[in-house]
């Protein structure tokens, strides 16, 4: 097994953590793992992106022409990347920020109000670890258990005090991608 996703947006967005939360949860599940994060020089605000490459055994190449997943969480990052998902890939789209489609009947395409849910969690800064569950809930290329303890391990020395809100961001988020709860519309709409 062999799976690529991007996690792409703008800076402060949190998606460099999003991949390094993912990839630090693939290790702990014993898979081999390539994180590529990618920024431009405006830091917040600018474009952001990662790549995370997880399998169960060695990684060939970093260069990914077509995800298995993507999470897109401003229209630029959808019109990008959304063509750039496998048939029978997922795409996770941010509807607090997008109200677009990718149009695609051949992939999942979830809509999740990342900025909602996250505020219902305990901080609304915390969009990209509700789209880090959705992801992990819906394709299970890595367990729950294995992101807590990523989770905790990142959050949890540096920012103990924020590890609540992060480990219920990815709860919330990890429910929606199981089908357990539906989306919260996004506000904008």
């Amino acid at each position: 097994m062999e799976r690529s996703v991007i996690f792409a947006g703008f800076g402060g967005q949190g998606l460099l953590f999003a991949g390094q939360a993912l990839a630090r949860g693939a290790l702990e599940d014993g898979l081999e793992v390539f994180w590529i994060p990618s920024y431009g020089p405006e830091m917040r605000g600018g474009t952001a992106s990662c790549t995370v490459i997880v399998g169960d055994e060695p990684i060939g190449s970093p260069v990914v022409d077509r995800f298995d997943a993507a999470v897109a969480m401003n229209l630029p990052s959808l019109e990008k990347y959304g063509p750039r998902v496998a048939s029978g890939g997922l795409l996770i789209v941010n509807a607090s920020l997008v109200e677009e489609t990718a149009r695609r009947p051949d992939i999942d395409e979830l809509h999740i109000a990342c900025t909602e849910l996250a505020g219902e969690a305990g901080d609304d800064k915390l969009v990209s670890v509700v789209a880090l569950g959705a992801l992990v809930g819906r394709l299970d290329w890595v367990t729950a258990d294995a992101m807590e303890a990523a989770l905790r391990e990142i959050v949890g020395k540096k920012r103990s005090a924020a590890l609540a809100a992060d480990l219920a961001a990815f709860e919330v988020g990890l429910a929606v991608g199981r089908g357990e709860r539906l989306e919260v519309a996004a506000a904008s709409r």
